[in-house]
């Protein structure tokens, strides 16, 4: 692959690269952008890229494809459906976590900041390591479990105020928008399972076809597991999809508590 070299109009300065726009665009923005890539043995830098707004889409993730596809083909960073859809794009803008596709960079003033999630370890630039969070996901068994046989001629069925319960906290998109807001998960997050793994277990713990309610709820009796939550609410605060993690979280507690006594 052939040497990536800096455009003509670009300068480089103590802090990170300051890529120009054209002299002739009238309606500019710039984006700093978080680099760091751990092969390197650099430290991590800030670059600044000057979008010409006018020929850009109003999204940040347009922003973003543009800077990649006409300016720095070095940037890193995820993305799918451009729809809000696969939280592919998750990452922290303007100083809160949120989906680059379905930010508009008009909403932000000033420049735009982009970092990744933070408090993840960072495979490059833009991208987080999600190993561990998706490790505490499949530790809530995502499943359904069930002991009795399926009807031989049809579906476990539930009412619809039962399908009700569930309705919401299966909309959650795993982007990790809430776990990294969460100060406890920050600190704890190798005990901790965070909010995301939370509302996922407390979905299959209000699934009326569900037959593991126990088991589930033994899992999380630990202090760390479930109880390391401080209902701080930052994580319903960034959940681009409206979900409530905070909470489901409250009322795993309750249940808990309930059984107790």
């Amino acid at each position: 692959m052939a040497e990536f070299k800096l455009p003509a109009h670009s300068q480089v300065r103590k802090d990170g690269r300051v890529f120009k726009a054209p002299a002739d665009a009238k309606n500019v923005r710039r984006f700093r952008i978080y680099r760091f890539d751990p092969d390197s043995g650099e430290n991590p830098r800030i670059d600044t890229y000057e979008v010409d707004m006018d020929h850009c889409g109003p999204m940040v993730l347009d922003a973003l494809i543009k800077i990649k596809n006409e300016i720095d083909p070095t940037l890193t960073f995820r993305r799918s459906c451009r729809e809000g859809i696969c939280g592919s794009c998750a990452m922290n803008i303007d100083g809160r976590n949120g989906l680059a596709c379905i930010s508009a960079s008009a909403d932000i003033r000033g420049d735009v900041r982009i970092y990744p999630l933070p408090h993840m370890p960072v495979i490059k630039d833009l991208v987080p390591d999600l190993t561990d969070f998706y490790a505490q996901y499949a530790s809530i068994k995502p499943w359904l479990q069930t002991r009795t046989p399926a009807p031989p001629d049809g579906e476990r069925l539930q009412s619809k105020e039962d399908q009700e319960k569930v309705d919401r906290p299966s909309a959650c998109i795993l982007c990790a928008c809430c776990s990294t807001s969460c100060p406890s998960y920050w600190w704890n997050s190798d005990r901790y399972l965070g909010p995301a793994a939370l509302l996922a277990a407390y979905r299959w713990i209000v699934d009326s076809r569900d037959e593991a309610t126990g088991e589930r709820l033994d899992a999380l009796e630990d202090p760390f597991r479930l109880y390391r939550c401080h209902t701080i609410m930052n994580c319903t605060e960034a959940c681009p999809k409206d979900l409530n993690p905070a909470r489901a979280i409250g009322e795993l507690k309750q249940m808990l508590a309930h059984r107790r006594y």
